[in-house]
Parts: structure tokens; sequence; C-alpha cells
């Protein structure tokens, strides 16, 4: 497991070893992941004294989605983009898009095709993009009554969650494998968006999967409905 999710940690990998049964505890597991030099190295960075906005925390999914890009760049040297979006409730990956280049015509027809499955949030977080201050975008948004929430330049923290999905996926993904061409890459970074929805365990989520979380609490909010 240490070798397929090379960046993934030892608590990583004592959830999985216990979802798949093993019944030896975390001290255990650590020791031995220790003895074996699998321990993830840490890079050292500065600490910088940042001043947090507090979000409204959504209180159902779907309620509130968070969008960001990334650059990447191909044996050839060609630079491309990757244009993630995350349910903040559930930690979903909605969608993650591989192009060399991503308009905001083209960011509105993602999220117009993730919205066909899930319909539009009532709220999304992004940064000063030019692709979200567009025309276009506004205009979107409008018509679909969603409420464009920016953070402040400079302060990338504000938009915490899409931010972290990027880390993970530059840590654990990005930094372990090499594309050859943009179709190579557009599949890879698709596998990861279905790795981390459905594979990885999530400490914020109680060691769940996204997607288990998205449905335990569908099952929850149905039964309410039911009792209701």
């Amino acid at each position: 497991m240490a070798g397929q999710y090379v960046r993934w940690g030892c608590p990583m990998m004592v959830t999985l070893l216990q979802r798949e049964g093993w019944a030896d505890n975390h001290k255990r597991i650590e020791r031995i992941y220790r003895e074996e030099g699998l321990k993830v190295r840490k890079r050292k960075r500065k600490r910088v004294a940042v001043e947090r906005r507090p979000l409204p925390a959504p209180t159902a999914i779907n309620e509130c989605w968070a969008m960001d890009f990334m650059h990447d760049v191909l044996t050839t040297g060609r630079r491309y983009r990757i244009f993630n979006t995350v349910d903040v409730r559930s930690r979903e990956c909605l969608t993650s898009e591989s192009d060399t280049s991503l308009p905001a015509k083209r960011v509105i027809a993602v999220l117009d095709q993730v919205a066909l499955d899930r319909g539009y949030p009532k709220r999304i977080v992004c940064d000063n993009g030019p692709e979200f201050r567009s025309r276009a975008f506004d205009a979107w948004a409008y018509e679909h009554g969603i409420a464009i929430e920016f953070i402040q330049p400079g302060k990338p923290v504000q938009n915490a969650h899409c931010e972290s999905f990027n880390g993970k996926m530059r840590n654990e993904w990005i930094n372990t494998h090499w594309w050859r061409t943009l179709t190579e890459a557009k599949q890879g970074n698709e596998e990861f968006r279905m790795l981390h929805n459905t594979v990885r365990p999530h400490r914020s989520l109680g060691k769940q999967t996204p997607e288990q979380f998205a449905a335990a609490v569908q099952q929850q909010s149905n039964l309410q409905a039911v009792t209701t």
C-alpha cells in the first residue's frame, strides 16, 4: 500500500489496513512503517502569520462549491492547466478538467455538466482570477442564482478546501507521475479524482471517503424526510 500510495502517510495506511480487516493496532503498524523506511519526508516551510477570515460552514451537500486552477508540465515541456471543483461539505472533487487553455466559457461548460447530475450550488468560493471575474461567468452565476464569494487577493487560505485538495493532488499524484501527452494527463488526473472520492480516507470525515460520507448524509436526509 505504501508503494502504491507513496505520499499518503502512516495514518492513512492504518485506516486502509483496518478497512481490510487487519487487527493490528496503530502502534504496531507505525513501528513497522518506520522500520521499513516508509516515512514520508516533509518539506520545511516558513511559518507566516496569516489573518484568517471565517467562512460560513455549509450545512448541506451541494450548498457550497470551491474551485481553483493548478498548473503542470508534460515531458515535452508543454504547460497545461487543471481546473478543480470541490464540494465543501462532502470534500468530493466534482470535476478535474485538464487542458492547455481553460477560459471562462470552458469553465462555465464544465460547471453546467456537473450541475446536470447535482444541480447548482447556492454559492461558490474562488479567487480573483480573470476567468471568475469575467462578464460571462458573472452573468452565468446571476442566471442560476449563485452567490460568488471572492477571497481576498493573496489569501488562498480563505479557499482552504480547494487549496487542500490541490495540495493533495500535487503531493500525492502530480509529483509522482510524469505525463507524455495531454491525453495521458487528462486520464491520469481523472483517475486521481476517482481515487480521492472513493478510496482515500479523510480524517475530517471520520476516516470515510467523500463518497461514503455523501451517501451517509443522503441516507440520513431520506430518513428524516420519511419521519416528517
